[in-house]
């Protein structure tokens, strides 16, 4: 398969293969996708995060469909709990959506989170890349759902929506650190139930000591019928126009830029070091010496590191 013209003509057989090989960490994918980089950054890249149950996926369907009745084209990234046998994604939100999934504008992937407490795998930052290339006009990325260490899903998307429900009592406040920090946009959803106001007007009050230029507004929704899905949309149209017009929106990319590289160089120090299999039994050596208080860890990741090191100064010599 011709994956550079394949993804250039945006064909799906040709995104769905890229994804599965950059997952794979594939050297042929990522020489593609690095020759297509110049063609990204167009797509509007939201996040659906939030509590498990707290209707995600739901939410993610009914803002598609609304969105593909004004024709845009949508890409759906739900990035599932791995399974500790196959390292493949167990939910699999495809299942349900599976009215969109006919859709011939929408994209639908379920990712593995892969051991990533922060609900982001690794390959995800990738997939956004060639989904955006692809010419997919809003890329949403739904994540696992483990609270406050959501994270990640700020240094991958342009707007964030925090999905909340009523009846989370002192959950709201348990979770405050994190949220206030990530959300661009909250949602109190099934919001047909006992306590939703009170969950509004508590996530309205603890905005009120955030110093932000941007407020994030707070709406209630009930996604199974639909009502409150205009209002969001328009709260995601609004904030796209507020990152442009006040330069946050470059700045922002920048700052999401500055954290995959690090991230891709953490990943290339991990594998020399670690899995390297020149490395694995130093590795095993110095735990076991660790665990005998032979050695402290802070010393065998020295040597390590300087092993490291030298083997790429060597390796460097000899080429010149």
């Amino acid at each position: 398969m011709d994956l550079y013209n394949g993804l250039l003509n945006k064909e799906k057989r040709a995104i769905a293969r890229m994804i599965s090989l950059v997952e794979r960490n594939d050297s042929e994918a990522l020489e593609v996708l690095s020759r297509l980089y110049k063609f990204s950054g167009n797509a509007h890249i939201v996040g659906i995060t939030g509590p498990p149950g707290a209707g995600k996926s739901t939410l993610t369907d009914k803002l598609a469909k609304n969105l593909r009745k004004e024709g845009k084209k949508i890409a759906i990234i739900a990035v599932d709990p791995t399974s500790p046998f196959t390292g493949g994604a167990i939910l699999g939100d495809r299942i349900r959506m599976n009215k969109l999934s006919t859709d011939p504008g929408v994209f639908i992937r379920s990712m593995g989170a892969r051991g990533h407490l922060g609900g982001i795998s690794k390959a995800t930052h990738a997939a956004v890349k060639i989904l955006d290339i692809a010419g997919y006009d809003y890329i949403f990325i739904e994540t696992v759902g483990v609270g406050q260490s959501e994270i990640d899903i700020v240094k991958t998307t342009d707007t964030v929506i925090m999905v909340m429900v009523p009846g989370l009592g002192d959950d709201i406040q348990a979770l405050k650190a994190g949220i206030m920090e990530i959300a661009d946009i909250f949602v109190v959803n099934k919001s047909d139930r006992d306590g939703a106001d009170r969950t509004k007007v508590e996530i309205e009050m603890m905005l009120d000591f955030s110093c932000s230029q941007w407020r994030p507004p707070v709406t209630k929704v009930i996604a199974t019928i639909d009502k409150g899905i205009d209002e969001l949309l328009a709260n995601v149209s609004e904030h796209k126009d507020y990152l442009v017009s006040s330069g946050a929106f470059l700045s922002k990319r920048i700052l999401n830029s500055e954290a995959e590289i690090i991230g891709l160089i953490k990943d290339k120090i991990i594998d020399r070091i670690v899995n390297a299999s020149s490395n694995k039994n130093d590795v095993k050596m110095y735990a076991e010496r660790v665990a005998k208080r032979e050695i402290d860890p802070y010393t065998a990741c020295a040597k390590l590191l300087s092993k490291s090191v030298k083997e790429v100064n060597d390796g460097e010599g000899k080429k010149n």
